[in-house]
């Protein structure tokens, strides 16, 4: 049940603060798992195996995240969740330290575990958010991903070389942010679950997903995610082998990342305003300029604005898909319902992490972006679709 209005907003702010954390350890992994793994490899293609291993690690994990929290609560899970991620850090600096590529790997799947749990902010800020303020609830909780995309690759600058060997000290940094998750979660005002909240649960998860709504919210959530991986952990290689040096891959993934959650303070208005699927529509046609632009040359120009208007892509399309799912389960299915559409979107993530880097290093950049244009294509004729179907009602 929806919370009083302050209490609500208070549990925003906190799941803010919270998002903000989760996109500074995002942004840093970003910039330097690729790089990682081009430094360690034993050959160029798994460059983007850390990476997909931290996508995986997320998949494998967010539906028995989901319900884990249905039994535990909100709040307990999500301080476990985050405490995951410390244990991803050391791990993964001790094979820096190491130079051992498959502990990296292994390190990095155990941080996929701690994103799982994260994901689940934005869910939580509609679940205590009244239906009015739901869509900016969800909006203002992802706006968080803002500090994250200036300070990650910042703090990844000032630590990549801080300690020990090339990477080392940026994977450490990384644990105190996930103490202060922890901190910060401990405040959070969220009733834990009753006993007949934790045993109930509605519909089979194959009706909940024969609904078109539900189908194209999961669609558009998968590939507007998988899409954006795609690009953008291709991004710091394809600038690697241009010859730019690594500053200026950093600064290009931290303004797509501030584009990813500086339009989330008026994404929610224009959703109420607009409704869920035109927002998504202009989400689809801004990654479809990004591709153009990609493909128009690569000038350190090219690559920032394209990787810029693939954040705000991204962004109308995520917290659409996000708003639209919401409307499409009952309180006592939402653990099903939201770890199936969290499962779809790692699996995307997965796959296209890992086939971006055997693209780019073996074909090149102008074939990643090629690659990526069906998956868009695929997203606007089922918004396309939807759209008329909901029309006559």
């Amino acid at each position: 049940m929806p919370s009083t209005a302050s209490n609500a907003r208070f549990n925003v702010g906190l799941l803010a603060a919270c998002q903000a954390m989760l996109f500074t350890n995002n942004a840093t992994l970003i910039a330097i798992n690729g790089l990682a793994g081009l430094a360690l490899a034993p050959q160029l293609s798994l460059a983007t195996l850390p990476v997909t291993c931290w996508v995986i690690g997320a998949a494998i994990t967010t539906m028995p995240a989901s319900l884990y929290m249905k039994k535990v609560g909100r709040r307990s899970g999500l301080i476990r969740g985050a405490s995951v991620g410390i244990l991803g850090a050391l791990l993964c600096a001790t094979a820096i330290w190491q130079a051992n590529f498959w502990l990296l790997c292994f390190g990095t799947l155990v941080w996929g575990a701690c994103n799982a749990f994260g994901q689940y902010y934005r869910f939580v800020a509609a679940e205590v958010a009244a239906p009015d303020f739901r869509a900016t609830a969800v909006s203002l909780v992802l706006a968080g991903g803002l500090v994250g995309g200036i300070l990650g690759p910042t703090m990844s600058r000032f630590t990549i070389d801080l300690i020990g060997p090339k990477f080392a000290g940026a994977y450490l940094a990384l644990i105190a942010c996930a103490l202060v998750t922890m901190a910060i979660l401990s405040r959070i005002r969220i009733p834990d679950p009753t006993a007949a909240e934790q045993v109930a649960s509605g519909r089979p998860l194959s009706v909940i997903a024969a609904q078109p709504k539900y189908i194209v919210a999961v669609l558009s959530a998968a590939v507007s995610y998988g899409v954006m991986n795609f690009l953008m952990t291709s991004t710091p290689i394809a600038m690697g082998v241009c010859g730019y040096p690594y500053g200026d891959a950093a600064f290009v993934i931290s303004s797509h990342v501030v584009a990813m959650f500086l339009p989330s303070f008026f994404t929610g208005g224009l959703i109420r305003r607009l409704g869920a699927i035109p927002v998504m529509l202009a989400g689809a046609a801004l990654n479809v300029v990004c591709i153009v632009v990609a493909l128009a040359g690569v000038a350190v120009a090219n690559f920032w604005w394209s990787l810029v208007l693939l954040g705000v892509g991204w962004n109308f399309l995520y917290i659409g898909a996000t708003t639209l799912l919401t409307e499409t389960y009952r309180p006592e299915e939402r653990a099903k319902a939201q770890g199936a559409n969290e499962m779809a979107i790692f699996a995307m993530m997965a796959i296209s992490s890992l086939s971006s880097g055997m693209i780019v290093t073996n074909a090149g950049w102008e074939k990643v972006n090629y690659a990526a244009t069906p998956l868009i294509a695929v997203v606007i004729l089922a918004l396309v679709f939807l759209y008329f179907r909901k029309a006559p009602a």
